[in-house]
């Protein structure tokens, strides 16, 4: 990143060797290289199994492990997520996850979906949301190069999910929507209040 023109500041440090469930913005390619390396060895991935199709990538991210979730109907869905917290819970992993469910166009936070709130109901693994800033700037959507353009990283303190209860999904969504809104710098921010209850 830096050979190619993006300084890289990075704080929060303290925060980022935990066992727990990694979140993310994302609004550029960039960012699913930089979690690699942002996570601590034993981190996994979650995504659709249709990114085994993404050239390069696609296969990389299955060589190295990462869980491939069946989102084809509701039920699928849910069996594959349980099915990818028992591979977690046993081999003792982290996760990493975009809670917005895709890449936002123009950098700005899109409405988080539900996924890492079932994860951290199930596992009770706690939270360290990691706030990317810059990275739209660096590889626009669209674009086949990366531009200079600096870039921060900032490791936010845990959120214990411990006590967390399922009829309460909504109110921990939006918690967690609004730490991002609060940390994003302006032009990352939503321009209007969104609806953070949507289904996953």
């Amino acid at each position: 990143m830096w050979i190619l023109g993006n300084p890289i500041k990075i704080e929060g440090t303290e925060f980022s060797d935990e066992r727990a469930i990694y979140i993310s913005n994302h609004a550029s390619p960039i960012d699913i290289f930089l979690i690699m390396w942002l996570t601590p060895t034993g981190t996994v991935g979650i995504a659709k199994k249709e990114i085994i199709w993404y050239p390069l990538f696609g296969q990389l991210y299955v060589l190295a492990n990462h869980l491939r979730i069946d989102r084809s109907s509701p039920s699928t869905a849910i069996q594959s997520m349980k099915e990818a917290i028992q591979a977690v819970i046993k081999h003792n992993l982290s996760l990493i996850i975009f809670p917005e469910g895709t890449r936002s166009k123009n950098g700005r936070l899109l409405p988080f979906k539900k996924g890492f709130v079932h994860l951290a109901l199930q596992s009770h693994l706690p939270i360290v949301p990691i706030v990317l800033a810059g990275t739209h700037l660096a590889w626009r959507k669209g674009s086949l190069h990366v531009r200079p353009a600096p870039i921060s990283v900032k490791y936010l303190p845990p959120i214990s999910t411990g006590s967390w209860k399922d009829d309460k999904i909504d109110d921990y969504i939006k918690m967690v929507h609004d730490i991002y809104v609060e940390s994003l710098p302006e032009p990352q921010k939503p321009i209007v209040s969104e609806d953070t209850t949507n289904s996953s």
